[in-house]
């Protein structure tokens, strides 16, 4: 039985008062950002960053492997595991606001001779009391904010760390991209060697006839060698990478790939990406989730100066206990058997040896190295950007000239040949061509892998990932 006399309608007040006290916090206002206005781009309409990972990489191939990797991928799953560890932080910071309620029960038995006072005339004596009840323990009544501002803190915590997993979720969906498309271009340099070498093998054995029936010269014959001994170390080489590519793979998906994976992996087939948006505003850079992270970061660095500075103030605490006490456990819900404590205590810092006020200064430092931060992170993400726009317009004149420079150094390739039949030329003129011929594929090839890794750059960069409307980027609390 807990006593009517104890004065329980004085908690929720008391409560009220402890939630209602001041905030100590300085008034947060976001740093202006330290970049210009829109960004260096000219280019078709479209919007790349309002847009599901599933619309902008249309490969199948590649959208199961990237929903591998969402599955399995080990740093993805440390990320969302931070990410319920500060959900519980908050859960611990705010539980911290709102007073411990324990329910006790306790006996004390104790026994006393009949001789221990000299006075006494009654013969040894036992005796016994129960009590049980409901009791607050030192419950801060936060009148100056400290237990606010370090639940706040929490919170910033927590929404920084659900956008740094929201930025590594889309890291990895650009890295699984990039590390497939890496594959394809490897297996087709592996392809374009191959075929390489069984053309090599057939100009080496019509030069080993001819020099052998005295026609062409050991130049030649070496020349011949030299060219297929070096088609024969890049398919050893390409051959050795697709592997690595594979194991890549294999890492970013975090289980075990398809079976078919290395016959469709290939650059020839339609890639296509959607079209880059014009005249982008640079605070479409706000939405970026290691932005969003660091400014988080800056708010719990506010709240922790409210904390810092709250340690300055007096510090409240109210323990109070309300049940029944009695000599026996039959009696114990009895009336008339009621007992309460209720010990209000305070605090006052008066001498820490400077403590307090280093930890202010700290708190302070810490909020300018994180605006230092939050601008750095700004400042790298819209150069990141600049760099991508600058591949719009040069990645296609680029692939563009090497494809053209790839037809003509296949005609050059032709005209040799017939050159040679004609006995116009030398085996040598045929080699040569030959080699500038393989050399314009392999980079084609290469610019094709570049223009593509461009566009899964500027999607990553921009802060892929978003659904059209809003930002999948969740702000609320736990």
């Amino acid at each position: 039985m807990i006593i009517k006399s104890f004065p329980w309608k004085l908690l929720p007040l008391v409560a009220v008062l402890g939630l209602a006290g001041c905030s100590l916090q300085p008034d947060y206002k976001r740093p202006a950002m330290p970049v210009d206005t829109r960004y260096r781009l000219s280019g078709a309409p479209g919007n790349v960053a309002d847009m599901s990972w599933q619309n902008f990489f249309t490969d199948s191939t590649l959208q199961q492997l990237i929903q591998l990797s969402l599955e399995n991928n080990r740093d993805l799953r440390v990320a969302a595991l931070d990410v319920e560890e500060a959900r519980n932080r908050v859960t611990v910071n705010r539980a911290a606001l709102m007073p411990t309620v324990d329910a006790t029960a306790s006996q004390t038995s104790e026994h006393l001779p009949a001789n221990l006072y000299s006075t006494r005339s009654t013969g040894a004596v036992t005796e016994h009391e129960l009590s049980a009840g409901l009791g607050v323990t030192s419950w801060e009544l936060d009148f100056f904010g400290r237990l606010r501002s370090l639940k706040d803190e929490a919170q910033e915590t927590y929404l920084s760390t659900a956008a740094t997993e929201q930025a590594t979720r889309i890291s990895l969906i650009a890295e699984v991209a990039s590390a497939w498309l890496t594959l394809c271009s490897d297996n087709d340099l592996l392809h374009l060697a191959q075929q390489t070498v069984l053309s090599q093998q057939d100009s080496y054995r019509l030069t080993k006839m001819s020099y052998d029936g005295g026609v062409s010269s050991d130049q030649d014959l070496a020349e011949a060698e030299m060219t297929l001994r070096s088609a024969q170390a890049d398919v050893a080489s390409y051959t050795r990478q697709v592997r690595q590519d594979v194991d890549a793979l294999r890492l970013l998906a975090g289980t075990d790939l398809p079976a078919s994976l290395l016959s469709h992996a290939t650059l020839n087939s339609h890639w296509q990406f959607p079209p880059t948006p014009a005249g982008l505003p640079s605070d479409l850079l706000t939405r970026r989730p290691d932005i969003i992270a660091a400014e988080h970061t800056l708010k719990a660095a506010n709240a922790n100066i409210g904390a810092a500075r709250a340690a300055f103030f007096p510090s409240i605490s109210l323990t109070a206990f309300g049940g029944s006490s009695s000599s026996s456990l039959d009696r114990l819900l009895d009336g008339g058997t009621g007992a309460w404590s209720f010990v209000p205590s305070i605090s006052l810092p008066i001498f820490d040896g400077g403590a307090n006020t280093a930890n202010l200064n700290i708190a302070n430092i810490e909020k300018r190295i994180d605006i230092a931060n939050y601008e750095k992170v700004i400042q790298t993400a819209f150069k990141e950007v600049n760099d991508q726009l600058a591949g719009e317009d040069t990645w296609g004149a680029q692939l563009q000239a090497v494809d053209q420079e790839a037809a003509a150094s296949q005609r050059d390739y032709h005209y040799a040949q017939l050159r040679y039949q004609q006995g116009v030329d030398s085996y040598l003129s045929v080699l040569v061509a030959q080699r500038s011929w393989y050399s314009a594929q392999q980079s084609l090839i290469a610019a094709r892998l570049g223009q593509l890794n461009q566009k899964i750059t500027l999607y990553k960069v921009l802060g892929g990932g978003w659904q059209t409307g809003g930002s999948s980027h969740s702000s609320s609390g736990p």
